[in-house]
C-alpha cells in the first residue's frame, strides 16, 4: 500500500515538473486578450460570439491534440494539414448529403488516417528519417493523391446531421463540436497526466536514450503518437465538412502552422518533454481570437499573418525569458 502511494506521488511530481508554469501564463494572456478585444470592440464578449469563437477553435484544438503528442516526444507532424484536407474530401464524397452515409464516411477517414500514421511511424521509427522530413514528405504525397483523386474539383457535401453537430447551436448556444472537443480534451489531459503512457511520452521527449535505458520501448511510443496524430487530423477534417458544408482543397492549408502555434503558445517546449494539452486549449482559443479580431477590424489576410507571426514570436520569447529566470 505504502509503495503504491509513493509511486503515485512520484508520478504526480513528475507530471507537475513536466507541465510547468507556462500553461498558467497562457490563460492569463487569454484573459488579457479577451478584455482588450472587448475594449476595442464592445460586445465582443457576448455569449453568442464567445460560443462562435469556441466553435471555430474546436477544429484547431482537435487537430492540435496529435501535434501536441508529437511535439512532446521531441518530434513534429507536418502532414496534418494535408491529412485534414484529404479526410475532408473523402468524407464529403462518401456522405453526399445523406445521414445514412455518415458512419461509412467516418470509418473511411479513420482508416485513411491510420494509413498515414502508419507510414509516418515506420519512416520515423524504423527507417530513422527525421520527423520534419518524413512528415513533410508524406504530406506532399497526400496532396498529390487528393489532387489526382479529385482532379482539382472535389465533390459531395456534409450530411444534415453532421451540419447540425458542427453548426451554430446544438446544446443551447454551444455547437456540438465544442462538446466533442471538450470530451477529447478531457481524455487527452487524463492520458498525459494520469497514465503510464503519458509518462512515457514525457520521458521520450526529455531524453530518449535515458528512457530506453529505463526500460521504455521508445520506438512504440514514437510510432503510436504519429498514428494518433494522423487519425485525429483525419477526424478533424471529417468534422470540418460539417462546418463548411462541402469539401475544399485548401481547407487544411493553414493547420500545420496553426496547430504548432497553438501547442507552443500553450507552453509546450518545441524540443519536447515539457508542456501539456491544458495550455494548448488556450493556445487554440488565442489563435482563433487573433484571427477573428483582426478580421473584425478589417486587417487584410497578409497583415493578419504578419501580426499573428509577430505575436507568436513575442509569446515564445516571453516563455523563454521566464524559463531562464527560473
Amino acid at each position: 500500500m505504502g509503495e503504491e502511494k509513493n509511486r503515485q506521488a512520484s508520478n504526480l511530481q513528475f507530471i507537475k515538473k513536466k507541465t510547468g508554469s507556462s500553461q498558467v501564463m497562457v490563460y492569463v494572456i487569454l484573459v488579457v486578450l479577451l478584455l482588450a478585444a472587448q475594449l476595442m470592440s464592445p460586445g465582443y464578449l457576448k455569449p453568442t460570439h464567445v460560443a462562435g469563437i469556441l466553435r471555430l477553435a474546436s477544429f484547431m484544438g482537435i487537430a492540435a491534440i496529435g501535434q501536441n503528442l508529437t511535439i512532446l516526444t521531441g518530434g513534429i507532424d507536418l502532414s496534418i494539414a494535408n491529412t485534414i484536407t484529404f479526410a475532408n474530401v473523402i468524407a464529403a464524397q462518401i456522405m453526399m448529403g445523406r445521414n445514412e452515409n455518415l458512419p461509412a464516411a467516418l470509418f473511411a477517414v479513420i482508416v485513411m488516417g491510420m494509413m498515414v500514421g502508419f507510414i509516418n511511424g515506420v519512416g520515423i521509427h524504423w527507417l530513422k528519417i527525421p520527423p520534419f522530413i518524413m512528415t513533410l514528405g508524406v504530406g506532399t504525397v497526400i496532396q498529390g493523391v487528393f489532387l489526382i483523386y479529385t482532379k482539382g474539383a472535389p465533390k459531395g457535401n456534409a450530411s444534415p446531421l453532421l451540419k447540425a453537430i458542427c453548426g451554430q447551436s446544438f446544446i443551447g448556444i454551444l455547437s456540438g463540436i465544442v462538446v466533442i472537443w471538450a470530451v477529447m480534451a478531457a481524455v487527452t489531459i487524463v492520458l498525459l497526466r494520469n497514465t503510464p503512457y503519458g509518462r512515457k511520452i514525457y520521458s521520450v521527449g526529455t531524453n530518449e536514450q535515458a528512457a530506453r535505458f529505463s526500460g521504455i520501448h521508445t520506438g512504440r511510443v514514437t510510432f503510436s503518437v504519429y498514428l494518433i496524430s494522423a487519425v485525429i487530423a483525419a477526424v478533424s477534417g471529417f468534422f470540418l465538412v460539417g462546418y463548411t458544408g462541402t469539401s475544399f482543397l485548401d481547407v487544411g492549408t493553414s493547420y500545420n502552422t496553426k496547430t504548432i502555434a497553438a501547442v507552443i503558445i500553450g507552453g509546450t517546449a518545441i524540443t519536447g518533454g515539457k508542456g501539456g494539452y491544458i495550455g494548448t486549449i488556450a493556445g487554440a482559443i488565442i489563435m482563433t481570437i487573433l484571427d477573428d479580431f483582426l478580421t473584425i477590424v478589417n486587417i487584410p489576410e497578409a497583415g493578419r499573418q504578419i501580426m499573428q507571426g509577430v505575436i507568436i514570436v513575442l509569446l515564445v520569447l516571453i516563455y523563454s525569458r521566464e524559463k531562464r529566470k527560473k
